[in-house]
This record gives C-alpha cells, sequence and structure tokens, in this order.
C-alpha cells in the first residue's frame, strides 16, 4: 500500500480500533485530559466536577417508556456518534443499571418548560427535563462537550470519545429565540434551509423567521392561486451592485424559484424534529409587487406590473377591496394548513400610502369606515387580516409598522426601528420581540476592512450583537414580561448563495444565541470570546462558511503630544500577535506585539499582523496604513462645513477610514468649497500635501476638482505653495497629492474645490457633489 492510501486510512484504523476497547480501557488511555467546558450558549448554573465519562460501543442510551419525541432525541444522540466515531451506542427504553448509561428521564418537578438538569459522572450521564425539548437542549450541551470532530461527516480519530465530569441546571431567560431568513431578494435551496435549522437547534433558538414573499419574488406555492410562483416566483433580471447606485445596471439574467408545498412540509417536519418553530412571513399591505404582477385585480391600478429586479420600497401595495381581502384569506388558509406555528408574520412594514391617496376605492372606504387618514386604512387593514387569523386560532405578528394607524388587538410586535415601538406595545400589553436594526441586522458589514463582501451598508460587528441587551431598561413589571426575546434578521439583497448567508451569520448569530438563553448575570464578552474561539472547529467540521474576523488583528491609533501610538487587538485572547512596520508579510519570525507602540515621526508606515498560535497562523493578514505627518494633532479649522460632527480633529488623527464605510465617523462631507487652516505651531520644512477623497459617482459622490496649497509663516498673510487639477474616476479611492518646492511654514492652509452641480442623467443630478475627505497629510 503505497503512502498516500495508508495516510487515507488512518482515521478508519483508529476509529475502528477505539471501538474495540471497552469504555474503560478508552478512558485509561487518557485520563488525565483536561476538562473544559466551552458551551455556548453559557449554562445557568454549571458545577465543574473531576473526572470524564467515556462513550463507546457498549455504552447505552435509555429513555423514559411512551413517549415518542423523548426517542427521536435519543436517536439523535446515538447517532451524532454513527459517522465519526464509527459507531453507535445502543438505544432502548428502561432505567439505568450497570455503568457507562446515558439515562434521559422527564419530571413535571422542573419548573421551566425547556429546562433541563444534566450531571456526567464517571459511571452515567442523567439528563432530566420536564419534555423532550428540554431533553433535547441537555444533548445539544452534551454535543458541544465532547471533541468537535463530533460533527465530522467523516470518520475521524480521536484519542477518546469522552465528556468532562459536570452538573448543570439550565433554562433559557427568554422563550422567543429567533433568526429570520428572506428568500425573496435571493432564494436559497431546501437544504441550505435544512443546514439553517440545525445551526439554530445546536445553538439552542428556538425560531425560524421564513420570509417568503417579497417584491422581488414569492416562494411559496398556493395552489389556488398557481400565477403567485409561474409568474411572481420569477423576475426578468436583478441589480448588479449596490441599489443606492444609480445609473441602475442589471445582469440580464431570469432570476427566481419557489418552494413546493411538499418541499414546505418537509421542512417543517425536519424543524420538529429540532424543536424549531417556523413562522411564515407573507407580506401585506405593501411589500407585494411580484404577487401583484400576477394578480394586478388586487392593486389599486390594475395593472400591468412587473417582478422588482432591484431593491428598495416600492408604491405597487394590495387595494383594501372586498376581492384582496378574500384572496389573502385564501392564501392565509393554506399557508395555515403548512405551518403549525401559532404565529404568522404578516410584515406590515414600509408601505407607501400613494396609491391609497389616489384611489377612488381607498378614499370612499376611508370614508365610509369613519377613519382619518391612510395610516388608519393600514390599521383597518391589519385589523382584518388579524381577525380572520384570530377565527383559525392564529396569532398575527407584524413589524413595528403596525403600530401606526392604531394597533391590532391581538397582534405581538416585532420592532426592528430601533426599540422604541417595542417599548410602546409594550407598555399598551402586547407581546414584542426585539430586532432592533443597529445590533440585530445581520446584513451589515461586520468588519471595515476594504475586501469585505458588498453588503447593504452599516456596520455590526459581533462584540455589538453579544453586549445588546433585549429587555429595555424603561420597562418594569408587567410591562418588562411583554418581551418575548430577539432576533436577528437576514435581509439577502446582497446575499446572493448561501456560502455568503453563511458569512454574514455566523459567528454573530453564536452571540445572539448566548444573549437570548443566557442569564444577563452570566454574560461577559471576555469570557465568551474564550469560548468562541474553540466553536470554529466545529464550524469547519460542518462546512459552515464562517467569517473569520474573530482571529484577525485590529487596530487602534490615538494622538497625544504629536505622536502617533498603535495597539493591536485579537478577540482570540490566547493567540499571540506578530506584525511589520514596513509593509512584509508578518510570520511567526516578524516582531511579536506586547505593549502599544510609539510610531516614527514624518512617516508614511504600513503596518501588517496577523494572529499565531505554536507557530502557525490562525488568521488572514490585516494592514493599516498610518501616516505620522507635520499635522497629526495639531489644530485645524474648517471653512465651508457645517456639520458638529464628525469633528474636525479626525482629519489630523494619523489613519484613514475605510473606503465602505464613509459614514463610521472617518470621514468628513462637504457640498460646497471646503478651507482647511492647520497650524503646525512651529515653522517646518514642506515637501507635499496629500489629500484623502474618494469617488462613487454612482453615489453622487465626487472628488474636489482642484485642490490649492497655501503657507504662511504667521498665519496672516499667505501665499500659494501649490496645486493640483482633479481627474474624476468613476470610483475608487483618491489620493491627490500637491507636490511642494523648498517651501517653510508654520500655518498651511488647503483650498478643495467643489466640482459643482451634478449634470442630469447622473446620481444626486441637479444638486452640489458631495465630497468625502478624509486625512490631510502634511510632509
Amino acid at each position: 500500500m503505497n503512502r498516500f492510501f495508508r495516510l487515507l486510512m488512518i482515521p478508519v484504523f483508529a476509529g475502528a480500533l477505539m471501538s474495540q476497547m471497552s469504555c474503560e480501557q478508552q478512558c485509561a488511555t487518557t485520563g488525565n485530559q483536561e476538562n473544559v467546558y466551552h458551551v455556548i450558549p453559557a449554562p445557568a448554573n454549571m458545577k465543574p466536577l473531576q473526572g470524564r465519562f467515556p462513550i463507546c460501543e457498549q455504552t447505552q442510551i435509555l429513555y423514559q417508556e411512551g413517549d415518542e419525541q423523548l426517542a427521536l432525541v435519543a436517536d439523535y444522540l446515538a447517532g451524532m456518534f454513527t459517522v465519526p466515531a464509527g459507531f453507535t451506542p445502543k438505544v432502548q427504553t428502561g432505567t439505568a443499571t450497570g455503568k457507562n448509561n446515558v439515562l434521559i428521564q422527564l419530571d413535571d418537578n422542573i419548573s421551566e418548560k425547556e429546562g433541563y438538569h444534566l450531571q456526567i459522572s464517571p459511571e452515567q450521564i442523567t439528563i432530566t427535563a420536564k419534555n423532550p425539548v428540554g431533553a433535547f437542549y441537555a444533548v445539544q450541551t452534551i454535543r458541544q462537550l465532547l471533541p468537535s470532530a463530533i460533527e465530522s461527516g467523516a470518520q475521524m480519530a480521536v484519542a477518546e470519545w469522552s465528556l468532562p465530569c459536570v452538573e448543570i441546571e439550565d433554562a433559557p431567560r427568554f422563550v422567543y429565540r429567533g433568526l429570520h431568513l428572506d428568500v425573496g431578494r435571493h432564494f436559497f435551496p431546501v437544504e441550505f434551509i435544512k443546514k439553517y435549522i440545525d445551526m439554530l437547534a445546536m445553538y439552542k433558538m428556538n425560531t425560524f423567521h421564513w420570509h417568503l414573499t417579497e417584491d422581488q419574488g414569492w416562494r411559496i406555492e398556493i395552489k389556488k392561486y398557481p400565477k403567485l410562483t409561474e409568474i411572481g416566483g420569477f423576475r426578468k433580471e436583478t441589480l448588479v451592485g449596490h441599489g443606492g447606485e444609480t445609473p441602475f445596471e442589471y445582469d440580464g439574467k431570469r432570476y427566481g424559484g419557489f418552494y413546493t408545498q411538499e418541499e414546505i412540509k418537509e421542512v417543517v417536519n425536519y424543524a420538529q424534529e429540532k424543536f424549531v418553530t417556523i413562522i411564515p412571513e407573507i407580506e401585506l399591505p405593501g411589500h407585494a409587487q411580484a404577487a401583484l404582477t400576477a394578480y394586478p385585480q388586487f392593486s389599486c391600478t390594475g395593472g400591468p406590473i412587473e417582478v422588482v429586479t432591484r431593491w428598495g420600497v416600492f408604491q405597487e401595495v394590495f387595494c383594501p377591496k372586498e376581492e384582496t381581502f378574500q384572496f389573502l384569506e385564501d392564501v392565509l388558509s393554506e399557508v395555515i394548513e403548512l405551518f403549525p406555528s401559532k404565529y404568522i408574520h404578516i410584515g406590515g412594514d414600509e408601505c407607501p400610502k400613494d396609491r391609497w391617496k389616489t384611489c377612488d376605492h381607498c378614499q370612499a372606504l376611508i370614508k365610509q369606515e369613519g377613519l382619518k387618514d391612510e395610516h388608519e386604512l393600514q390599521s383597518y387593514f391589519i385589523r382584518r387580516i388579524e381577525k380572520f387569523l384570530n377565527s383559525k386560532d392564529r396569532n398575527l405578528i407584524g413589524w413595528d409598522e403596525i403600530l401606526e394607524g392604531g394597533l391590532a388587538p391581538n397582534a405581538t410586535v416585532m420592532s426592528w426601528r430601533g426599540e422604541a415601538g417595542g417599548i410602546e406595545a409594550a407598555k399598551q400589553g402586547h407581546d414584542v420581540i426585539m430586532s432592533p436594526n443597529g445590533p440585530l441586522y445581520l446584513d451589515h458589514y461586520q468588519s471595515k476592512a476594504d475586501d469585505e463582501p458588498l453588503a447593504i451598508g452599516g456596520f455590526t460587528d459581533i462584540k455589538e450583537v453579544y453586549e445588546y441587551d433585549p429587555m429595555p431598561e424603561e420597562l418594569q413589571g408587567e410591562a418588562a414580561k411583554h418581551i418575548l426575546g430577539a432576533q436577528g434578521n437576514v435581509w439577502t439583497e446582497y446575499m446572493q448563495t448561501s456560502e455568503h448567508v453563511e458569512y454574514m451569520v455566523y459567528p454573530r448569530m453564536i452571540a445572539l444565541a448566548e444573549v437570548n438563553w443566557s442569564p444577563k448575570a452570566k454574560r461577559n464578552w471576555e469570557e465568551f470570546t474564550g469560548r468562541l474561539g474553540t466553536q470554529f472547529d466545529r464550524l469547519k467540521h460542518l462546512e459552515i462558511n464562517y467569517a473569520p474576523h474573530f482571529f484577525d488583528v485590529t487596530y487602534e491609533a490615538s494622538v497625544a503630544d504629536g505622536k502617533l501610538t498603535l495597539e493591536m487587538h485579537s478577540l482570540a485572547k490566547k493567540a499571540e500577535i506578530y506584525y511589520t512596520l514596513d509593509g512584509s508579510e508578518p510570520n511567526a519570525n516578524a516582531a511579536k506585539y506586547e505593549s502599544s507602540i510609539v510610531l516614527e515621526a514624518g512617516k508614511v508606515i504600513e503596518v501588517k499582523a496577523a494572529t499565531f498560535k505554536e507557530g502557525a497562523a490562525l488568521g488572514k493578514v490585516t494592514s493599516k496604513t498610518l501616516y505620522t505627518h507635520l499635522g497629526v494633532g495639531k489644530e485645524i479649522n474648517l471653512d465651508g462645513y457645517e456639520r458638529e460632527k464628525p469633528a474636525p480633529a479626525i482629519l489630523m488623527d494619523g489613519q484613514r477610514g475605510a473606503y465602505n464605510h464613509r459614514w463610521e465617523g472617518s470621514w468628513i462631507g462637504f457640498r460646497k468649497d471646503l478651507t482647511a487652516t492647520v497650524d503646525l505651531q512651529e515653522e517646518k520644512s514642506l515637501s507635499k500635501v496629500v489629500v484623502a477623497t474618494q469617488s462613487r459617482v454612482k453615489s453622487g459622490i465626487y472628488p474636489p476638482s482642484q485642490v490649492e496649497v497655501l503657507v504662511s509663516a504667521d498665519g496672516k498673510s499667505f501665499s500659494p505653495a501649490g496645486q493640483t487639477t482633479v481627474d474624476i474616476q468613476e470610483t475608487g479611492k483618491c489620493q491627490i497629492e500637491v507636490s511642494l518646492e523648498a517651501v517653510k511654514a508654520k500655518v498651511v492652509k488647503v483650498i478643495l474645490r467643489n466640482p459643482g452641480i451634478i449634470e442630469e442623467g447622473k446620481a444626486g443630478a441637479g444638486k452640489p457633489a458631495l465630497v468625502m475627505l478624509d486625512e490631510i497629510v502634511i510632509l
């Protein structure tokens, strides 16, 4: 046998060898293994114990007879070992006798519905829960206490399949622990939806919010109205690039897809086995253009209408006619048959009133029902739908716009425009799910690196997710009880593939899982990052395309006394950081970061760094260019800048902002000529001034048309020192350099000329160009 095949066979032989050993023999082989408890979400109460419990072919999993769901939990636990370990523990009913058993039992005395007790000793594992869902969550805890190789889809060589001894008493903080997925903008296959559900279950999240209809596509088969998917399920093409950039460009390719009712049933059954509830969302009265393309008679205009090919909010909405309500009731009746969830989500957000304002029927209905305006007409619409859902023993959930015009009597509010809507709804006695678009929108950028894949905008890193608390401080007593929990939202305008969805979701979803489950007192960012670091091996085995920023080096530069000081950080606390200051690639032989570095003055410094463990790189190399120029930390005044924030001092902080995050505090925007005056405090010899701007013509952002530099010895009398005219490029960073010859100055004045009014046919036409300015480097 050649070397290649011998290497391939090692895991199989090793797994087979281990399966032939008794549990006592296995435990004896590595009995001194260190116990670690890197469980996410953190259990409510956990007591580490000495010793380990080995699992092998002789292990029996015993469960309480007569409960079908408990049998599924037992089979699930046994099945985790089949592939990676090469054996499957025996599953049967009964009580524990002898050693090396796992006993799963129910006990009504456990107070929490989803709670469980887990006790692991060297001889036995005992899972006690009020019902099978609690037992299932105990199994997820066991799963995370096992080696990460348990997640592998291939047989693995592991010295010992064993668990650290421990006592855990656990229950969730919130009853609603959700994650959303929009399949209207981009469509994802059934197998990916199942994988998505698997990950929810692993981290003890219990709700999957399936956003099934949109302006850009209707994704659920409705048998009474086949054109919803035949016509509404497909758009003729899709926007290329960002939706905020004009003129729009399209790919010219027909796009779409939908789930048959059989596929929906398959996914619902799959989720039920993982104790995940699926809440379907059927958008109304807005975000309905795909439906109205198929059935324009339910619009205010009668059509023709097209499935939308770009992102945004559009005017075509359902018209509140009796035939429209009959159509929606027919649709929802089929949806209710497919989804056993007590909740049906109806959207209710971003509904323009333009069509209603000019629709004779709508205006007559407003008068007939004694409504004040179109906002109350929306409330009327929502109330009609809620009444129907209640008649079917279902409850309505809507985005917080359903508060406008008066809230439907039994509605639950999903608060996305911050927390204000949720707080108001809770005070009115309505249940609330918090999903504010700052910390819990997972379509935002999660890194400020310029090589991040295109996103809608914003910045939400994992720390912001983790530090969010769904319980507002304003709410006390009965009102606080209406906060059911929190949900992360995944809108897919800029996520065309399943891999991209995973990149945006993980590991931020893992942080949200702990927010929803663990007691607030148990949540600690530093301690969480220690546990999170071990999760990435699991994600690799599960073939999850997670974002690797956990291992990245980030930089924090500060100015004091005219000196630029650099600090480096990584979430991977046990990793070592190695760096270079000359732009070369760092390795384990480069300088090791120990503490903050005071950078040499008068230079452009390209820092590169990476995390390492035992000489091996953990993450990618990150970089930051810093400018220890003459103006760093010096006073700067701006003439032509009319905003208070960000402060002009950011133009003298020695660093540049990320191109993708022009609004995150490092860039100053202006629409007229701007003059920046910098006092160097003493006369200096100057060679050049470099201005950092950017060009995004499709967003109405232009570099200055000209940059002029004037100098002075006293700050009163200025003379020209140099100027540069700028050629406008379509997009990209613009570093504008003005060379100065044999110049000395104490005060430097930099004038940036605005390009003027944007011409017709281009983004922002008729307005002065927006110029974005970052660091002004004086060398």
